[in-house]
């Protein structure tokens, strides 16, 4: 698949999110189960109730596959960078922790996603947040002005992970911290699902092994690297994802078994990892 169409089809598949969230309250998943709300989904994957009832409605799409919040505690008056930023729900939740003297910005790709976090944004009156359309090998930030970096299941859909760590390096100041929760391999994926761009939207192809991962991170010059915490990302969660296609997607359009999927479940793993720029 080339870069250039990868993130095409994935600006695409974000944009019918954005819509498509104005007017459900729950992604749509596989005739095999019950509608999963944005916030059941978020729960599962390590949000509490008292984040998730602080951000603005609309906020949440349940897209995340880890909360990068939850790995340190930021701190009054810093600076946040949140990558692949969605409807803004992380930045919300950081806006919280940094105060009034401190300030977020949130980065996406995707038009729609910028208007619909810009939205929630005004109507909940974040006056320390905002939101810039960008790509995340390409960040449209200075050099040396931010203190910490979050994402939260995007750098797997980036066909250069490469690149986005060095940017993450270029931007944080020296004593900055990378939080990222993020999708990785443990095995190969079967080949039709590698080859499927419904799988890459959703989270599964673009995914690279977890050493090739860490290994990146270490050579865009992050010290102190470590892997805080893996885990089997949840089946039905995998069924549910609504970033693939509407949900149901991988288990209708691939005509993939009960058996396959666990299969497939087994070979991905949440992760969420940590690394350091030194000073001087």
């Amino acid at each position: 698949m080339k870069k250039k169409n990868v993130k095409k089809i994935v600006r695409q598949g974000y944009a019918r999110i954005a819509k498509s969230g104005d007017s459900c309250c729950g992604p749509k998943i596989s005739c095999c189960g019950p509608a999963a709300s944005p916030k059941s989904v978020s729960k599962k994957i390590g949000y509490g109730d008292e984040e998730l009832n602080a951000v603005p409605e609309g906020s949440n799409l349940g897209l995340g596959c880890g909360n990068p919040l939850a790995i340190d505690s930021l701190k009054q008056g810093e600076t946040v960078l949140d990558l692949g930023s969605g409807a803004g729900m992380d930045c919300f939740l950081a806006s919280r922790r940094v105060g009034k003297k401190g300030h977020v910005i949130g980065i996406d790709m995707t038009p729609e996603m910028i208007v619909r976090a810009r939205r929630n944004s005004a109507k909940a009156g974040y006056e320390n947040v905002e939101f810039r359309l960008g790509e995340i090998e390409d960040l449209p930030v200075e050099d040396n002005t931010v203190d910490v970096i979050i994402s939260n299941c995007v750098i797997n859909l980036s066909p250069d992970k490469e690149k986005v760590f060095k940017e993450a390096f270029r931007v944080l100041r020296p004593g900055g911290r990378l939080m990222v929760s993020d999708i990785v391999l443990l095995k190969e994926l079967p080949k039709d699902i590698a080859d499927s761009m419904e799988a890459y939207v959703g989270c599964l192809a673009g995914a690279v092994g977890k050493d090739r991962y860490l290994k990146a991170i270490k050579d865009a010059g992050f010290k102190s690297v470590k892997a805080r915490s893996a885990a089997s990302y949840p089946l039905d969660l995998m069924i549910s994802d609504p970033s693939a296609s509407g949900g149901g997607a991988l288990m209708k359009d691939l005509k993939i078994t009960d058996r396959k999927l666990k299969k497939i479940a087994s070979s991905i793993a949440s992760i969420k990892v940590y690394g350091l720029k030194n000073k001087g």
